[in-house]
């Protein structure tokens, strides 16, 4: 099959900046805009707390139907239409969000902007880092990542400073800021002629290492699980939990947010230097000490290394991931779109069941926090035995998929 580096003359930068782009408006803005927003929302009395937290949840559901669907959309209408579409209806939820229409209205919105995210999170770093030297790959796919963190870290900067002027105001700022990026995005995606792009929806399994592959979907779906203890509830443990207030959560999300901005370079890079195998596991062992931090200190400074941390490997986990399934399916650009669109899936799973079974655990405890932060170490160290188990059986561990 034709790479797509020899498809059209969009410039490796571009691309990558597109990409970007994507992630920041389908995961950045539509899911992580959302946090900050939810005691706004409660205040204004728009929704109900359990109505709000629903809201969030349409979002985590929506966002796997579009993981699920995105390589379909992909093969019928094309990966650059598709990516195109989604940031567009990513802007127009963000939009609709602006009118207090009710409960139904917002679930409806929420929901399209998880499943655009889920669609532009399988697609955009696929469509973009082939076009990219081999050489630099590591740190492209570590920069389109960067999109995620900037967007965690505007949802603690931008997303207060909006509310001053009022809700619909703030979800209208939120939108424009969508429908800039998917302008400047529009024409960096590259883009097969219609004689390569694929004639059916599926294309085929990818083949080499298949064991360490399957393992790879188990592995990040299980470090989505480690993430959302951070992802969700680290605010409320300083605030409530910890007893330290509103502003002290607060000063720690943006701690998060800063991590979430280097996490994907330094992961691309990490990947480039020892390898992304190595790079992986490593990353395992990392996140497993950093969630259980907590555990075993409450300090500001132990909190300040445990948020950054897990802020890092939100989007630091993604370029590192995609490095390793192209590590193990080289030279197949079509396999390694296929296997990073399982990769999506699993996450989107591991993220949905965490966010779901860990309210539950909290709901039905009255700490509940140890419980979720251990939990979430256990499933990253599971990770690492699993990647570990996966890849002693195999001799060659990077050989190419055959078709």
């Amino acid at each position: 099959m034709q790479d797509i580096a020899t498809v059209n003359a969009v410039p490796p930068l571009r691309a990558t900046l597109a990409a970007l782009s994507a992630n920041l408006v389908g995961i950045g803005l539509a899911r992580f805009g959302y946090t900050p927003l939810i005691p706004a929302l409660i205040a204004a009395g728009w929704f109900r707390p359990s109505a709000a937290v629903y809201l969030g949840a349409a979002n985590l559901a929506g966002y796997l139907a579009g993981a699920l669907g995105a390589r379909g959309l992909a093969a019928r209408l094309g990966a650059a239409t598709a990516l195109r579409g989604s940031m567009l209806l990513t802007a127009v939820s963000l939009f609709a969000c602006a009118f207090p229409l009710g409960f139904g209205w917002f679930f409806v919105w929420r929901f399209v902007s998880g499943g655009t995210g889920g669609v532009l999170m399988a697609l955009a770093a696929p469509t973009a880092i082939p076009i990219v030297p081999a050489e630099r790959r590591g740190l492209a796919g570590g920069a389109i990542f960067t999109g995620v963190g900037v967007g965690i870290a505007a949802s603690g900067t931008l997303v207060p400073a909006l509310i001053a002027w009022g809700l619909p105001e703030t979800w209208l700022g939120l939108g424009a800021l969508a429908l800039a990026l998917t302008v400047f995005a529009w024409n960096g995606w590259p883009e097969a002629p219609q004689g390569l792009r694929p004639a059916t929806p599926a294309p085929r399994a990818p083949g080499g290492s298949v064991p360490a592959l399957r393992a790879l979907y188990v592995e990040y779906a299980l470090n989505a699980v480690g993430l959302v203890p951070h992802m969700v509830f680290l605010v409320d443990f300083v605030a409530r939990g910890l007893g330290r207030g509103l502003h002290a959560g607060a000063v720690d999300w943006v701690v998060f947010g800063a991590g979430a901005l280097v996490g994907p370079l330094i992961g691309g890079r990490a990947g480039d230097r020892i390898g992304f195998r190595a790079a992986l596991r490593l990353a395992y062992l990392v996140q497993a000490i950093c969630v259980a931090l907590p555990l075993v200190s409450a300090s500001s400074a132990a909190l300040a290394v445990s948020s950054f941390v897990m802020g890092a490997f939100v989007p630091g986990i993604v370029a590192i991931t995609i490095g390793r399934t192209r590590e193990l399916i080289p030279a197949d650009a079509a396999a390694q779109a296929a296997a990073w669109g399982y990769c999506t899936t699993a996450f989107a799973i591991g993220q949905a069941v965490a966010g779901y079974g860990f309210s539950y655990i909290f709901a039905q405890s009255e700490n509940g926090y140890p419980a979720l932060f251990g939990l979430a170490a256990l499933g990253l160290l599971l990770a690492l035995a699993i990647d570990l188990a996966a890849n002693t059986r195999l001799t060659t561990p990077c050989r190419g998929a055959r078709g």
